[in-house]
């Protein structure tokens, strides 16, 4: 550039090209920030407890969780993302990960336990075995019996009461 064109540009260098942004990246970071605020206001109670965030902005989200009128919440959720402007969001959005691989982590266990459930009352004795090899100090004799009932039920095609109390069953040696 030369001098000419500092001169009609007052307060403007070459290396200020490469770093200032764009209206659509400032746009596409407020809307990122107001999205993290839309994720924060879905969340429980509890689950908000865990997430670093100050009084205000948790104020702000506790009133958009209350807010029943549309305009009234749309209204709310971009004050969120106002108030997401002045967080320091990498915190949060740990947090936020943190519960999502918590609850992903669930989902598995839930589908893991379901899996031996069926299993073991399609199979019997043999899926029983590879049970306990893998779970050595789970004692036999409860489950047996449970599973005998639940193919008991499932044949006379009643009610799962059996196959609910496997599963719970096998929920708590798991806990255990």
């Amino acid at each position: 550039m030369t001098r000419e064109h500092d001169e009609q540009w007052p307060g403007w260098s070459e290396g200020d090209l490469g770093e200032e942004k764009t209206k659509s990246q400032i746009k596409r970071e407020m809307q990122e920030l107001q999205d993290l605020g839309t994720e924060l206001v879905k969340l429980s109670p509890s689950q908000l407890g865990k997430i670093p965030m100050s009084d205000k902005l948790r104020d702000a989200i506790d009133l958009c969780q209350r807010i029943t009128s549309h305009g009234a919440m749309v209204r709310q959720r971009q004050l969120i993302g106002k108030l997401m402007r002045e967080e320091d969001v990498e915190p949060i959005q740990r947090s936020l990960n943190e519960l999502r691989f918590c609850a992903q982590k669930q989902a598995q266990d839930f589908h893991q336990l379901e899996r031996w459930r069926d299993r073991l009352i399609n199979e019997g004795d043999v899926a029983l075995n590879d049970y306990l090899q893998q779970h050595p100090s789970v004692d036999r004799q409860p489950l047996r019996t449970l599973i005998r009932q639940a193919q008991k039920e499932l044949k006379d095609h009643k009610p799962p009461t059996a196959a609910r109390e496997l599963f719970r069953t096998l929920r708590d040696l798991i806990k255990e």
